[in-house]
């Protein structure tokens, strides 16, 4: 059964698209079935796996209106390489009118919730990308998850966004997702010369501990520029430290998510 993950920030600019889309090409290339599932309306995760969000006859947008289902919808990444394969759900700007449109609709907050659950065996990882917002589609993609993974950077306004974020969550499992969890802090963009993150980095690890993940995510030009080329970046320069974080990170998650397994 899939390990469901929400990558969640009502901050934007935090890196939460380049985590879903090099986080998906990373576990797919160590032989992980993974789905990635783009909840934004601006589609970024949607192009930078290599798809024309201009050109699509049907998105997340219909799955959530339950115009189509998530099979009908899905689509291959084209990065060029099979190792790193993986599948998206793709959006572009109508799924900006979903919110309102799904106001008096049944079960509002569970469609995206019940369109994975009839393809969850299909895959071992799907990778929710939830809009900068804490509105009805970051609910949606929050109450289809396991857990919750939070990119950030080290800075002080990140500090502040995340203690409304973890509040979020906790209203969310209250009444809607019981078994949700965070899975992990993700730091992102991160400098190690510039002395606030890293003194944000240490008051992250002293607060949560195990949840803040070892691996960080450097600022690195190559991850900047991949989406533009409508690639991960390992298919864009795998040498790069951009690439190799993801690809540390991807082992990581499989690591803690079945320790057995990745000893072997």
């Amino acid at each position: 059964m899939a390990r469901i993950l929400a990558i969640t920030n009502q901050k934007g600019g935090v890196g939460k698209t380049t985590t879903g889309v090099n986080l998906a090409a990373s576990l797919a290339a160590v032989k992980q079935r993974v789905l990635l599932v783009d909840l934004d309306p601006q589609g970024n995760a949607t192009m930078g796996s290599g798809i024309d969000k201009r050109s699509l006859k049907a998105t997340v947008y219909h799955v959530l209106l339950g115009e189509a289902t998530l099979a009908q919808v899905r689509v291959r990444a084209t990065n060029g390489d099979k190792a790193g394969e993986y599948d998206v759900v793709p959006a572009n700007r109508e799924l900006a009118g979903a919110e309102v449109e799904m106001v008096d609709m049944e079960h509002r907050e569970t469609r995206l919730k019940d369109a994975i659950a009839a393809h969850a065996g299909e895959y071992d990882f799907v990778l929710i990308d939830c809009p900068p917002a804490l509105n009805l589609l970051t609910v949606n993609g929050l109450t289809a998850a396991h857990a919750v993974m939070i990119p950030m950077q080290c800075e002080y306004y990140a500090l502040e966004g995340l203690s409304d974020l973890v509040q979020t969550v906790k209203k969310v499992r209250a009444h809607l997702n019981p078994g949700l969890e965070i899975e992990g802090l993700l730091r992102t963009m991160f400098d190690p010369r510039n002395t606030l993150a890293q003194q944000v980095s240490q008051q992250l690890l002293d607060h949560f501990g195990d949840k803040v993940y070892r691996t960080v995510i450097p600022r690195n030009i190559r991850l900047a520029e991949a989406p533009s080329h409508g690639l991960p970046v390992m298919h864009f320069d795998r040498t790069s430290k951009g690439a190799q974080a993801y690809i540390a990170l991807a082992g990581e998650m499989l690591n803690r998510n079945n320790p057995v397994a990745a000893a072997l």
